[in-house]
């Protein structure tokens, strides 16, 4: 069986990670979510990575969890809440890990990203898109909550609390152009400069000495829910002390100073 996920490194410090299931439009079965969950882990354990691309083999980026053929671990409404607890954490697990990676992660989404997709999408730190690409909720229209995996955290922070509820409530699609006029995407680009786009802006991320990027990046998580201000200055101040003591920063401030 070929792997449900594959990892690359097209170049220094970059490692792509692409969920490689296409005939189902990568959605997420047992074995992936085994894979993914895996390779998040050693990802965020391997100091030779600097950034990271998620992206989707095929014309989809990721259509949410395989609900038809997920494997034996799905459980039947019937079964002890609990046991569905513990399943729902697993999947949840996943955009925790794709937001806990130390290193920056550029989601490229390639086509439709539904669900789970959109969880791991909105756990990235950069999201550019092609013209193919799709967003939806989906759950909801399910008779789930709307809100999982982090999706309540994230979407609103991204897009606004009217429009996250608006998403979340109808689950409609969104296409790509509302997606960048929301700004839940940064790029829209045409499909096949999108693995280029992505390297691109991944490449440049790791060109930057690593603690300066990963400071930077924990500085946009922690401030977005920084009480005040002053609570947000006091954070990228000692950034700012710690990361200006390294050898990198002294090596690049003797480029710009000479």
């Amino acid at each position: 069986m070929p792997s449900a996920l594959e990892l690359e490194r097209p170049c220094d410090g970059v490692a792509v990670l692409r969920l490689n299931r296409p005939e189902r439009l990568n959605a997420i079965n047992e074995a992936m979510q085994t894979e993914l969950a895996r390779s998040l882990a050693e990802l965020a354990a391997d100091r030779s990575v600097r950034a990271v691309v998620l992206t989707g083999a095929g014309r989809g980026f990721c259509a949410g969890i395989d609900v038809r053929d997920f494997g034996p671990s799905m459980l039947e409404a019937t079964a002890p809440a609990l046991d569905r607890m513990r399943f729902q954490e697993r999947m949840a697990a996943l955009a925790e890990a794709v937001r806990a990676l130390p290193q920056p992660v550029v989601a490229a989404v390639n086509g439709p990203c539904v669900g789970a997709g959109l969880a791991l999408c909105l756990a990235a730190d950069i999201r550019i898109c092609s013209h193919n690409a799709s967003f939806g909720n989906a759950a909801i229209l399910l008779g789930l909550s709307g809100a999982e995996m982090g999706m309540s955290y994230h979407l609103p922070r991204i897009v606004g609390t009217s429009v996250a509820a608006d998403w979340m409530l109808t689950g409609r699609t969104v296409s790509s152009e509302e997606a960048d006029r929301r700004g839940l995407v940064s790029e829209v680009t045409e499909p096949g400069r999108l693995p280029e786009r992505a390297l691109e802006l991944a490449t440049l991320i790791a060109s930057h000495p690593p603690l300066g990027a990963q400071l930077t990046k924990r500085a946009l998580q922690v401030n977005a829910d920084a009480p005040s201000f002053s609570a947000a200055l006091e954070l990228e101040n000692r950034n700012q002390v710690i990361s200006h003591a390294t050898d990198e920063a002294a090596e690049r401030r003797k480029k710009w100073s000479s």
